[in-house]
């Protein structure tokens, strides 16, 4: 039974791959803005900038890990 969970959560394409990057993305955006608003200026969009750095970087190691299967 635990494993019929686990493949639910488990990344099989690249289309899922894509899906979930977009969901990041969309993520990160969205707290990037929250960021501008808290901390106005250059420091609040340092932070914006950030976010989606993190998303690239996390894309990359998701599509790896799927073309390595």
């Amino acid at each position: 039974m635990w494993n019929r969970v686990t493949r639910l959560f488990t990344i099989k394409t690249k289309f899922e791959a894509y899906l979930v990057i977009y969901g990041l993305g969309m993520g990160a955006v969205e707290r990037g803005l929250n960021y501008v608003e808290q901390y106005p200026g250059a420091g609040g969009w340092a932070l914006f900038a950030l976010c989606p750095v993190a998303v690239f970087m996390a894309g990359g190691r998701i599509l790896d890990s799927v073309e390595a299967r």
